[in-house]
């Protein structure tokens, strides 16, 4: 992980000074609400349905073990105990007391973390593969280019109050696992034909209201134009981009109106005016970035991931966990394990404290004290040496982390909904719980195969239902709480969006509806390595329309 240098810190301490005094003036009552708003909007603080939360950074998801404990002192001290983990990689409190957000982020500034432009119509954080650095298909990693990001976009003076919030992913291997296509800006790194890197650039991707895939506007930008390039596609965005209308105000709407052609010849106009200027990237900068990065000291061995499963081979619970949980580390001899937070019962991407001290001592004993956040709301411990894996599988266990459901059904993509968020339409949690009773057989689990069901609270989308095989969407139906089914989206290379199957449901008859789908797909598919997602794409939606609705799937439009 990156570790602040004086620069970096300074940056930060002084942030939460003029915090504290924002939010003694507000509390005062000499600081008026919309004034104060822009300040607490861009040091992470919402105005939630039962008090604030507070969203903190975890820079494209990387955390150390002391940074996680310090998360879980601030679940016990300020909150309820717990904190939630989001698509973005990033940590939510939901229940802080506004009075307490600046000592929060005394204390978060004490382990080089903060809460800047976690929300706001700013650059929030950039987001990445959750195995940047360790993944065997990685072709160049991606994090020292984030952390450029991070540091080229927090308090960009230009940039600072855009029509619209703004993320940017990006990826280094070879399966998108950042989910690029589905960004403002998506960035895939690449070599051309001699091996000098750059980046494939992707514009206008997003979900929410107005879904949409990303479009190519440069095949390969050379490595030394990122900045100026994005400088030049933030600048055509902030000049051209809505603020009349925020529903209408992300770049996705102004790329689509003005075409993905036209989007990309303004970009290069403003481009033309700043390249080779003081934004260009020299080698010096990179190294620096690279240099602040932590090198750990691998002590690479012959064992595989086959020799741990033949030295456990009677262990059936083990097997399937490495079988689901377990992937091979780039480096011989060591793995990458995920921790599910999607046991049955709990809230998807949630953890109490007293969890994640442990988790944080797991990073200590079997790894290097580093851990990862992945967008699916899960916990990677990214350099477990491949003969502790047992003991990790056995420690996970005890703290209902080593649900073996990694990339099945129960594996729930979720938001927190209406039980916290004042923008949803419907709650998110008991939809999810109630899928996870359902399909809780492990067997039956691996009978299905991989499956995403992403549910969402609201059109807003932070459960990126839009790109789930199965997608999920609360809506308000007359006031009473609805749910939208969406079925074939895909977030990889080959990303889609799902299509709606009918009339929306209500709570209770969501489990139904999806089982029923589900029942379907295993009487159509080819074979069993046939995914869900696979037969729709093969068969269309009218199958799924079909079981879910019966022959009223005919005789009524889809509807919200």
């Amino acid at each position: 992980m990156y570790f602040y240098d004086e620069i970096d810190q300074r940056i930060v301490d002084e942030r939460v000074a003029q915090f504290r005094d924002q939010t003694r003036r507000y509390l005062a009552g000499t600081l008026s609400e919309e004034d104060f708003r822009p300040h607490r909007l861009q040091n992470g603080l919402y105005i939630q349905r039962h008090a604030p939360m507070l969203r903190v950074a975890i820079p494209y998801g990387v955390l150390s073990s002391r940074q996680l404990r310090m998360l879980a002192q601030i679940a016990r001290r300020y909150d309820r105990g717990f904190g939630h983990f989001t698509t973005r990689q990033n940590i939510q409190f939901n229940w802080p007391k506004l009075e307490d957000v600046p000592d929060i982020l005394a204390d978060l500034a004490t382990v080089q973390m903060h809460a800047i432009q976690t929300s706001g119509n700013c650059i929030r954080n950039t987001t990445t593969d959750h195995f940047a650095g360790v993944a065997g298909d990685e072709q160049i990693d991606p994090r020292p280019y984030c952390e450029l990001i991070r540091q080229w976009s927090t308090f960009h003076p230009e940039f600072a109050f855009l029509p619209r919030k703004f993320k940017i992913a990006v990826n280094g291997a070879t399966h998108d696992r950042a989910a690029t296509r589905v960004h403002d800006i998506g960035l895939d790194l690449v070599r051309d034909a001699q091996g000098a890197i750059g980046y494939r650039v992707l514009v206008g991707g997003g979900l929410g209201r107005t879904p949409l895939i990303g479009h190519v506007i440069r095949e390969f930008l050379p490595e030394q134009h990122l900045l100026s390039y994005l400088d030049a596609v933030l600048r055509v965005y902030n000049r051209f981009g809505r603020r009349d209308n925020k529903y209408k105000a992300r770049i996705k709407i102004l790329v689509k109106e003005l075409t993905p052609a036209k989007f990309r010849a303004a970009v290069e106009e403003e481009w033309a005016h700043l390249i080779d200027g003081p934004a260009t990237l020299v080698p010096e900068e990179l190294a620096r970035i690279r240099s602040r990065i932590a090198v750990h000291d691998y002590q690479p061995s012959a064992l595989t991931l086959a020799d741990a499963a033949a030295q456990r081979s009677d262990d059936a619970a083990f097997l399937r966990w490495l079988q689901r949980n377990v992937i091979a580390h780039k480096v011989s001899g060591y793995a990458c394990v995920t921790l599910s937070l999607k046991s049955t019962g709990v809230a998807p991407g949630d953890l109490g404290d007293s969890g994640l001290d442990a988790v944080a001592e797991l990073a200590d004993r079997y790894g290097f004290g580093e851990l990862r956040v992945s967008h699916e709301q899960n916990l990677i411990l990214p350099d477990v040496p491949v003969q502790h894996l047992g003991a990790v599988h056995t420690a996970a266990q005890a703290l209902g982390l080593a649900q073996p459901n990694i990339g099945l059904i129960t594996n729930i993509i979720a938001c927190p909904g209406g039980d916290y968020c004042s923008l949803a339409n419907a709650r998110s949690i008991p939809v999810a719980q109630a899928l996870q009773e359902r399909f809780d057989n492990l067997d039956y689990q691996y009978d299905i195969g991989e499956l995403d069901l992403n549910i969402s609270g609201c059109m807003n989308a932070c459960g990126h239902h839009h790109v789930g095989h199965i997608g999920i969407l609360g809506v308000d139906k007359h006031g009473e709480e609805f749910y939208q089914v969406t079925i074939g989206g895909a977030q990889s290379a080959t990303a889609a969006l799902g299509r709606v199957i009918g009339p929306s449901l209500r709570q209770d008859e969501v489990p139904d509806a999806v089982e029923r789908m589900i029942q379907r797909y295993l009487s159509l598919r080819d074979s069993e390595v046939e995914r869900f997602v696979d037969v729709v794409q093969r068969l269309g939606i009218e199958p799924f329309k079909e079981s879910v609705y019966g022959l009223k799937a005919h005789s009524e439009s889809p509807a919200v």
